[in-house]
């Protein structure tokens, strides 16, 4: 087993329970989550049918008129088989009523629009069926900084935040998260000119909860230029992974001093 190999049967375990207790302890039953047919979603959304039961899990699909079809083909098969209610919310109308107004918006701003209108969307559902969202990005995602702030990368809870993507893919085999899914490639590169996933995991991995100085890194076996990539995309996406900076006047300030529940007896 690799530094980066997890027993999956008691990470499972975890997991579920964490989704369950997290869900209940607010007073909730239930969870909606969006489905996009990749591997992260799926795994998440077999955790919560495990967690809460599937009648308590409401997913949804919400293609644009560019995203490819067999995305939402694998998200219809993936609630089929968990047997989760599902909706599919087409959100083409919607993003494109707002870029008549910016028709010359690039790329960036339109996916990410595209992004925080599906989860306004979720969070319209959540007050819906009374439900928390549940986010659907990795460590790596997060680490690297690849998602869209109050997007993809908005929840209530998240169970795969603190899993690198290499040991998402083990988790979904012992789910039995549906081959196809689980073999199909990643729809977008992660990281330019770096293919390799289990790679860039290692190297987060030494870089990140092993704390390996560059020169560490270097003697790892690391590529200098590679270290210097990564460790650049970690740093300049630290803002998308905290709450909002609230100036400090007080002598109890919300996310700083004035943090837990259990402050108020829970």
């Amino acid at each position: 087993m690799s530094e980066l190999g997890v027993n999956t049967r008691l990470l499972r375990k975890i997991l579920v329970g964490f989704i369950r207790e997290e869900v209940r302890k607010v007073g909730l039953d239930r969870a909606v989550l969006g489905l996009s047919g990749g591997i992260d979603s799926a795994l998440v959304a077999s955790l919560a049918a495990e967690a809460l039961g599937p009648e308590n899990v409401h997913a949804l699909i919400m293609p644009y008129r560019s995203s490819n079809p067999e995305s939402e083909a694998h998200a219809r098969l993936l609630a089929g088989e968990l047997g989760i209610d599902f909706k599919v919310i087409d959100i083409t109308s919607m993003v494109d009523a707002y870029f008549e107004i910016f028709p010359d918006a690039d790329n960036m701003r339109r996916g990410n629009k595209m992004a925080r209108e599906r989860m306004t969307i979720l969070y319209d559902h959540s007050a819906l069926y009374n439900a928390l969202v549940l986010g659907t990005s990795n460590k790596t995602e997060l680490l690297l900084g690849y998602g869209t702030l109050y997007g993809d990368m908005a929840s209530a809870l998240n169970p795969i935040g603190d899993m690198y993507k290499s040991q998402v893919w083990q988790l979904s085999e012992e789910m039995e998260v549906p081959r196809v899914i689980i073999d199909k490639k990643p729809s977008a590169d992660l990281w330019v000119g770096q293919t390799d996933e289990q790679e860039v995991d290692d190297l987060l991995f030494h870089m990140v909860d092993l704390r390996y100085s560059r020169q560490e890194l270097v003697h790892h076996g690391f590529a200098p230029e590679f270290i210097d990539l990564i460790y650049a995309r970690v740093k300049n996406s630290h803002f998308k992974r905290r709450l909002p900076i609230i100036a400090k006047v007080s002598q109890r300030t919300i996310d700083r001093d004035f943090r837990y529940s259990r402050d108020w007896g829970r």
